[in-house]
């Protein structure tokens, strides 16, 4: 991996009390362009760091924050628990958005749980994205995959050590495509906090789990009771150019959705082969693809 990222962190109100919400920042902050990479729901910032760093390289100022309950960003209360949802988590990373500089542009790659609160925010009235990159998810959700993320997210595992943890997300992970073990003990790595008593486990709040499990249950907000969860109304919104990529395999982005969305003004798509949700954005292909849709090319 790349040489180490800057850290920061910027201060958000939720329920009448400061939080603070970590990010990791690659390039210059004089740079002439801006972005905001935005994890999937178990995973952090630091995910991106291979593409960070590239985007870096081709004048990118590129901030990669922690979403709350994840890395180094505050955990909320246990009295707090159902707040982990698309709704906090839209307006902390405004929080974030609204420490730029006003007259900024930014351009957003999201990847799943990153991507959705990308689309809430791009359906704002005067939200400042510029171009939109959705990795591996859409305005519908299907039951069946949020079933099957929800069989691992929040688990109270225990490691022994570093190894067993990489071993661990090598496993809940293998949809993320072909890695090498030097980025898979990235991802662990970043993944892991020590124990008070020893032992590791992995980065987040396993709280996160049950207002996921009920979304998913209930169909979310705008979804209904077989557990779908619809975000069209939010899709319709957008006016934002937009990147979708869908991994292969996916089972959280099908084709037809794929097809639908691509029906608007302004959005290409394209599959990335060898996974399923979602691509790791790791390799030099995908971040090509990435970036020169962000150049324009």
């Amino acid at each position: 991996m790349n040489a180490a990222p800057e850290q920061g962190f910027v201060r958000w109100l939720w329920k009448g009390a400061f939080r603070r919400l970590a990010y990791a920042a690659w390039g210059s902050v004089d740079a002439p362009r801006l972005a905001v990479c935005v994890h999937g729901l178990t995973r952090q910032g630091r995910d991106f760091d291979a593409l960070a760093a590239a985007l870096a390289g081709r004048g990118w100022r590129v901030l990669c924050p922690d979403l709350p309950g994840r890395g180094r960003s505050d955990w909320l209360a246990e009295a707090e628990a159902a707040d982990y949802a698309l709704p906090t988590y839209a307006v902390a990373l405004s929080h974030l958005l609204a420490s730029l500089p006003e007259a900024r542009a930014v351009d957003w790659i999201g990847t799943s749980l990153g991507g959705l609160a990308g689309m809430v925010i791009a359906a704002a009235p005067g939200n400042p994205l510029r171009r939109l990159v959705l990795n591996d998810v859409g305005p519908f959700l299907p039951a069946a995959a949020l079933k099957r993320i929800g069989s691992y997210v929040g688990e109270t595992r225990r490691f022994a050590d570093l190894p067993a943890l990489e071993a661990y997300l090598r496993q809940v992970h293998a949809p993320f495509g072909p890695l090498t073990d030097a980025q898979w003990r990235h991802l662990a790595a970043h993944g892991a906090r020590a124990l008070p008593d020893g032992g590791l486990a992995l980065h987040y709040d396993p709280a996160i789990a049950a207002p996921f499990r009920a979304m998913a249950a209930s169909g979310g907000a705008e979804g209904g009771a077989s557990g779908d969860v619809d975000l069209w109304p939010v899709w319709e919104r957008i006016a934002a150019p937009t990147l979708v990529l869908r991994g292969e395999h996916s089972d959280l982005l099908a084709p037809e959705i794929v097809g639908r969305m691509c029906v608007r003004p302004g959005v290409r798509a394209a599959v990335i082969g060898g996974c399923g949700h979602a691509p790791a954005l790791m390799d030099a292909a995908q971040i090509a693809l990435v970036a020169d849709w962000l150049d324009g090319r």
